[in-house]
């Protein structure tokens, strides 16, 4: 067999500029010195990169005059000594293929590293669930300080909705990182519209939870290829509705015979009259109601979204309401002012609500804050600018015309 040691030279054009090179080189030999049982010595590989070595145990030995240390290979013409070269290759083979696929994917090659892989004791790929429910876990961990309750919800329904989605199109439990591509974003895009099914602006949402993932991935070098790179995540413009004076005073003096419509109602109206939204409504406890120096009493509470500090005046019927569920049972046992259900079941009451006092706006825990106020909250409007602070400028510029559409009082009143 001819000689065959090998010598390649790893370059990468990443560090053209430093003109660094990868020293890369494999070589066979026995241990003489250390002979079996049987008489036989083992044969070795020696793996060296950049004058670093590691040696591998292939499991096979040969007789000391058998082996030709010159072309790495036993002499003989008899068949055990023709498979044991064959099995030679085979392993050479294989360490060039690691070699190989290490310098495709970028990644950092050591004589350790390769013996490793060659043991397969490389890193497993890794997978897209695992890697987002990992971040899950450490956003809940992070609870209450870098994110709040509706964030780390939504990031999980998204890891179940990938889940139900793999078994459905693809029958798998899970995916690797790197074979993600935009075919299977566009793929759970159709499942989201189809399946579940979500308007085009919560679709967006849920892709855009998906993106963060394959951001980490790119951050760490799981991959190397972005599949989102020709994906354009766009949301529509939606109309909002607001209501006017009339249509909240028609909410006021409605007299409901169910307690769960009576309390959902309230609920409405003191939202209207401070301009909170409802994660901040569900979490207002007494020490967030503060008095002023001129006796006035006042909210003062961060925002469950943006940690921004509010200063609203509580007015008389947001006072009044408060008043009324003071030794709620829920209030008493949650510590909190008023007993808020939850978000689906806040909107589910408001559309009966809305069907009884023959309102056909959209009636929901996030319309309400898109209203016309009361002449006599002139005041409260000022300050209520501090709190209606959107994510976008969209959302900023609606909610700041919501405001001042009907400011059509002089300024004199408002020293009144």
């Amino acid at each position: 067999m001819a000689p065959f040691t090998t010598k390649y030279i790893n370059f990468n054009p990443l560090k053209f500029s430093r003109m660094q090179r990868n020293y890369f080189s494999i070589l066979f030999f026995i241990k003489k010195t250390k002979l079996l049982k049987n008489g036989e010595a083992p044969i070795c590989l020696r793996i060296t990169v950049n004058g670093k070595r590691a040696e591998v145990q292939i499991k096979r030995s040969i007789e000391v005059g058998k082996w030709n240390a010159k072309k790495e290979c036993a002499n003989g013409k008899e068949r055990k000594y023709q498979e044991l070269n064959h099995y030679l290759e085979t392993v050479r083979t294989k360490v060039l293929q690691i070699h190989r696929q290490l310098e495709q994917d970028n990644k950092p090659i050591t004589a350790d590293i390769l013996k490793r892989r060659y043991y397969g004791e490389g890193e497993s790929p890794k997978m897209l669930l695992e890697v987002f429910n990992d971040h899950n876990k450490k956003c809940r961990d992070l609870l209450g300080k870098d994110f709040v309750l509706g964030t780390v919800l939504r990031y999980e329904r998204t890891v179940r909705y990938l889940s139900e989605y793999m078994k459905q199109a693809y029958r798998m439990a899970d995916i690797p990182l790197k074979d993600i591509t935009d075919e299977f974003i566009r793929g759970f895009e159709h499942y989201l519209k189809t399946n579940k099914p979500c308007s085009q602006n919560a679709t967006v949402k849920y892709l855009k939870n998906l993106k963060k993932i394959i951001r980490l991935a790119l951050a760490n070098h799981w991959i190397v290829v972005d599949p989102f790179f020709e994906i354009r995540l766009r949301q529509t413009a939606t109309n909002r509705a607001f209501f006017l004076e009339e249509e909240i005073k028609v909410l006021m003096n409605k007299e409901f015979t169910i307690p769960r419509l009576e309390t959902v109602r309230d609920i409405f109206i003191f939202c209207c009259f401070t301009g909170l939204a409802f994660s901040d409504v569900q979490h207002l406890t007494a020490e967030h109601i503060i008095r002023g120096v001129n006796g006035e009493y006042w909210i003062r509470k961060p925002r469950e979204k943006t940690d921004n500090m509010c200063n609203i005046p509580l007015l008389e019927i947001p006072r009044m309401i408060i008043e009324k569920y003071r030794n709620h049972p829920e209030c008493v046992k949650g510590g909190v002012i008023l007993p808020v259900p939850s978000n689906q079941r806040m909107n589910s009451y408001l559309k009966e609500i809305a069907d009884v006092c023959g309102i056909t706006k959209p009636l929901t825990t996030h319309t309400r804050r898109h209203r016309d106020f009361y002449k006599h909250q002139i005041i409260n409007r000022l300050y209520c600018l501090l709190i209606k602070g959107g994510n976008d400028k969209e959302t900023s510029e609606l909610l700041y015309s919501t405001l001042f559409c009907h400011f059509k009082e002089p300024l004199c009143l408002l020293q009144r």
